[in-house]
């Protein structure tokens, strides 16, 4: 069975393991890859590299740059660098400072670097004292990759105690939504609403999230929707 599964012209996803995280909670994980048009792949939040999901990326093209979009998506970088060192790691702000051990070449900022601004938009979304996160858009696909601040997980996903505060933290919504702990943790809402007017108005047709399914149509309708709590103008 196949790891990697098109999503959109050039632009593939892969689910990865579940990863447990503070408390017990149990996270599903995906990665996105970008194909650019000079056959260069942009992998964005990678996941655990395993031996059938190497031979589908290497397949693809040659790995050039390697995503970490906030301090949190840190799990499985190492294998990362290790298996494509000719590969350039790039940190959403503050992970460099959390890795000292992994050498990145540039910390991400609201300016992409020139290898690939001309096809993917990035906007750091700041403000926030959990992470700070790093949103991108890719252009010819419409489509907006989201990590932590959207999430949405079903129903019976947490059990017990777990399932009552992912509940009552908007996790298991209808729709992927931002958690209750994410929104009360934008202590700085005048900074994450300037960097959300520019998502906003990417005309977006879907969004991919690391944990839940993508939203696959009306995207730009559907983020606003989901951040209309914060009251962006």
């Amino acid at each position: 069975m196949s790891s990697l599964l098109s999503f959109a012209p050039e632009l593939w996803l892969a689910n990865g393991p579940v990863i447990t995280a503070a408390l017990g909670f149990q996270y599903s994980t995906r990665m996105a890859v970008i194909r650019l048009q000079g056959g260069e792949l942009f992998i964005w939040s990678p996941i655990a590299l395993t031996e059938d999901l190497k031979g589908e990326i290497d397949a693809l093209g040659p790995v050039r740059h390697i995503i970490a979009p906030n301090h949190l998506h840190d799990s499985f970088l190492t294998e990362w660098a290790q298996a494509y060192p000719e590969a350039k790691l790039h940190a959403a702000p503050s992970l460099a400072e959390k890795r000292p051990d992994l050498s990145f070449a540039s910390t991400l900022s609201d300016e992409a670097p020139a290898d690939w601004q001309d096809e993917i938009e990035q906007c750091v979304v700041g403000g926030n004292s959990i992470t700070t996160e790093v949103v991108f858009f890719h252009k010819a696909s419409g489509t907006t990759l989201f990590t932590d601040l959207l999430q949405q997980f079903p129903k019976g996903w947490f059990k017990g105690w777990r399932a009552l505060i992912a509940r009552l933290d908007l996790m298991t919504e209808p729709t992927p939504s931002v958690p209750r702990k994410f929104r009360v943790a934008f202590r700085d809402k005048a900074t994450a609403r300037e960097a959300l007017k520019k998502v906003l108005n990417w005309p977006s047709k879907a969004v991919v999230i690391a944990h839940g399914n993508p939203v696959t149509s009306d995207g730009a309708a559907y983020l606003n929707r989901a951040f209309r709590w914060l009251k962006v103008s």
